[in-house]
Order: structure tokens, then C-alpha cells, then sequence
């Protein structure tokens, strides 16, 4: 079911692509006050291109909205003695106020001193 959407997002996008590549350019602001010497074919054209790019806009939205639903909701799952976890298990976090000192800058107990555990 996932690789039927992709491809059909796939497609619709090319689709999309090709459309919009299609239509002329509007002209800007003053496109609208100047008057248009269309013949009625042109205008049914640019009609048409421009009903195909909403339609194919609002299945893009669906087909991405449907991927979303039918993938799952993005939780990443668990994986058992997963190295990463085992590093943070073993992360100490500082509290506030302590200095953090790095394994080289710790100090080794002077001779004659217990150690404490």
C-alpha cells in the first residue's frame, strides 16, 4: 500500500510539474487593467489548465495526507540492546553548580588516601 501511494504522488507530481509548466504567465499586476484579445479556444485552454491544477493540487494533498495515516504515526521503534542506548544509560548528568571535569581532568587519589566507593 505505501509504495501504491508514493507512486501515485509520484505521478501526480510530474503531472503538476507538466500543468504548471504549461500555462502562460498571468502578467503581473498590470495584466488586469489592460484588455485581453483572447480568442474563446485560448480562454477554454487556460480554463481547463487551470481547473487541472487545483484538481491535481488537492489529490497531491490527499495523497500526502493518506501516506501519513497508512505509514503510521512516526513513532520510532524499540530495538533491543541498540548501542545508542547503552551509551546514554551510562551518560552522567551534572548537576548545577558542579563542574563538569573530563575523564583527563580528573584527579587520582594521593598515596596513602583510601579510595572512595
Amino acid at each position: 500500500m505505501d509504495i501504491l501511494i508514493t507512486v501515485l504522488t509520484l505521478i501526480v507530481c510530474l503531472l503538476l510539474i507538466i500543468v504548471v509548466l504549461i500555462q502562460n504567465p498571468k502578467g503581473g499586476l498590470a495584466a488586469n487593467f489592460t484588455s485581453t484579445n483572447q480568442v474563446m479556444g485560448v480562454r477554454k485552454t487556460a480554463d481547463f489548465l487551470e481547473k487541472a491544477t487545483w484538481t491535481l493540487g488537492s489529490v497531491l494533498l490527499v495523497l500526502s495526507i493518506l501516506s501519513a495515516v497508512v505509514t503510521g504515526s512516526g513513532k520510532v521503534e524499540e530495538t533491543q540492546g541498540s548501542e545508542l542506548d547503552e551509551k546514554l544509560e551510562n551518560v552522567v548528568i551534572p548537576t548545577q553548580g558542579a563542574p563538569v571535569m573530563t575523564p583527563d581532568q580528573q584527579q587520582t587519589p594521593a598515596e596513602g588516601q583510601p579510595e572512595e566507593q
